[in-house]
């Protein structure tokens, strides 16, 4: 069966199924003048045909188009809420657990490498924490020093005197303080002999086992007690010199 519809905006007529009509609720759209309007009001005339025409639609008329959906089912009362757009991404739990389990071990690398590096300070505000840490570096091949701040060391007195026993050798007296709340290690001094012009004629660099040799180096490595001093006394030979002064002031290699 094929019906006839009137456009009233232009008076253009169509041809149009029922089951276009019934589709839609009657309404169409004008395939001329693209006027909306309701085709069953607008019918005409029926015509009866046969054979393939009766199905053909007509390529003059627009009918509107809806999507429809059929409504989702109602959700269990433990069943999740995914997104559509989601649910071909996410993973499933095998999966989502490695990644988990990978995480953890990145943290806890991160966390031990982070220890690793600030093994000392933590040394210092955790004097508990010394022990395990001693422990790990010796496992990992690393040293557990003692501080090394400078700006926290001091040297309260020095001396450069010619030793009376001996010609041509000097010797050099100094106290060194350790100003810090902590133990630190022992520092390196750096000594200048200068000439009558103050110009610099040797220099010379100290480490802890060369002013401090009688010491051993395990009471060596335990450092300067906080607040406390180091007594040190280091003889040169001056028999090629003719130095009349010197400088000295310590740091850390």
């Amino acid at each position: 069966m094929t019906l006839t519809t009137r456009c009233p905006a232009c008076a253009t007529a169509f041809r149009v199924q029922p089951g276009q009509l019934s589709a839609r609720g009657g309404k169409v759209r004008c395939g001329k003048c693209a006027a909306v309007f309701d085709g069953v009001a607008g019918l005409v005339e029926a015509q009866a045909q046969a054979g393939p025409a009766e199905t053909e639609p007509s390529p003059q008329l627009a009918l509107f188009e809806a999507a429809r959906k059929p409504m989702p089912a109602p959700l269990a009362a433990n069943e999740d809420i995914v997104p559509e757009f989601l649910e071909e991404e996410l993973a499933p739990p095998s999966q989502r657990r490695l990644w988990g389990l990978g995480a953890l071990l990145a943290l806890a690398a991160l966390t031990l490498q982070v220890m690793l590096i600030y093994r000392t300070e933590i040394a210092v505000v955790l004097p508990e924490a010394r022990e395990p840490l001693a422990t790990a570096c010796e496992w990992l091949g690393c040293d557990l020093r003692l501080p090394r701040k400078p700006e926290l060391m001091a040297i309260e007195s020095s001396d450069l005197q010619a030793d009376a026993r001996r010609e041509n050798v000097i010797v050099l007296n100094a106290v060194v303080r350790n100003r810090a709340p902590f133990a630190q290690e022992y520092p390196a001094l750096e000594l200048t002999l200068t000439d009558e012009r103050d110009q610099a004629i040797v220099r010379r660099v100290l480490a802890p086992q060369d002013y401090l040799p009688a010491v051993a180096a395990a009471r060596r490595a335990q450092g300067i007690a906080a607040g406390a001093e180091a007594v040190l006394r280091v003889s040169f030979d001056n028999s090629r010199l003719r130095a009349v002064g010197y400088r000295l002031y310590l740091f850390f290699p």
